[in-house]
């Protein structure tokens, strides 16, 4: 696969309203260079982030960026997206399922969740038991069994470790993505043509990466830069960075650091129905 020359991390929100302070855009270019954030100081609506991917497949190096949300819901152990509802069954007409349903401003979902399809999503006791709707995506795991922890299902709703609001905010980016970006791994093998790949990413995963097994949040530039130094990459020059701001920098010197690595673009788990309904995240074997 030709190299990338550039490598975007996107930490994401699917907080309501039309700007979040929750998101966070890093850049780093290839070699081993400190990665940047991009418009420091700004604080980003959803759209802000769509217009700047799009933008980046007019021209520019070539470049994978990464988003830190799920693709798409668990599929293969459920056999449908969301059982007993009237959906499709892979991801890209999911994901233009998921904007066509969705009434929120800023590429938010939060009607999709709590208003149309309510009853698919655990907000609370008076749902059940939670444990009734922890079902996870093959590569979620494949990232358990080899020790990472068991990340949160879509499915789950409530709290502020939950992942719905966010994934399905991301979902309608994708759809409104321009038709020439590559989304990974949905679109096949990454073809040395396409100018922008798109990948998912999981933030954690590259601090685990980074020498912490177990992926604990940074808020300050001497545990970032040690965290930078352990993935090839200079030091970065930010005073008091918050955990976004961390998540973004690192994953983007994590992408540097393994996207030459074929064995990620090809993890055993992913089978052609696996990259079709589900994904997988970058980084996971």
């Amino acid at each position: 696969m030709t190299p990338f020359e550039s490598f975007v991390a996107v930490d994401w929100s699917g907080a309501k309203g039309r700007r979040h302070k929750g998101i966070a855009v890093a850049q780093c270019q290839a070699g081993e260079a400190a990665p940047i954030l991009v418009r420091p100081g700004h604080v980003w609506s959803r759209t802000d982030v769509l217009n700047f991917a799009a933008a980046l497949s007019e021209g520019g190096p070539r470049t994978l960026i990464a988003f830190d949300f799920s693709f798409a819901p668990p599929f293969v152990e459920r056999g449908s997206y969301l059982p007993g509802t009237q959906a499709p069954e892979e991801a890209r007409a999911f994901w233009r399922f998921v904007d066509a349903h969705s009434e929120d401003e800023d590429l938010g979902a939060a009607s999709f969740l709590e208003r149309r399809f309510r009853t698919h999503f655990y907000f609370g006791a008076a749902d059940g038991r939670k444990a009734d709707y922890m079902f996870a995506r093959v590569c979620e795991a494949a990232f358990n069994a080899a020790g990472g922890g068991k990340p949160s299902t879509v499915y789950d709703a409530v709290g502020a470790a939950q992942v719905a609001k966010a994934s399905f905010a991301g979902m309608r980016l994708l759809h409104r993505l321009p038709e020439d970006v590559h989304i990974w791994p949905f679109d096949g093998p990454v073809p040395d043509g396409a100018r922008v790949v798109v990948a998912e990413m999981y933030a954690r995963l590259f601090l685990r990466l980074a020498g912490d097994p177990r992926g604990r949040k940074l808020r300050d530039t001497e545990g970032l830069n040690r965290a930078l130094a352990a993935l090839g990459s200079q030091p970065a020059d930010i005073a008091a960075p918050d955990d976004h701001q961390t998540d973004a920098l690192i994953a983007a010197a994590g992408l540097r650091a393994i996207a030459g690595d074929g064995r990620y673009w090809q993890p055993a788990g992913m089978t052609a129905a696996v990259a079709r309904t589900e994904g997988w995240t970058f980084g996971i074997l």
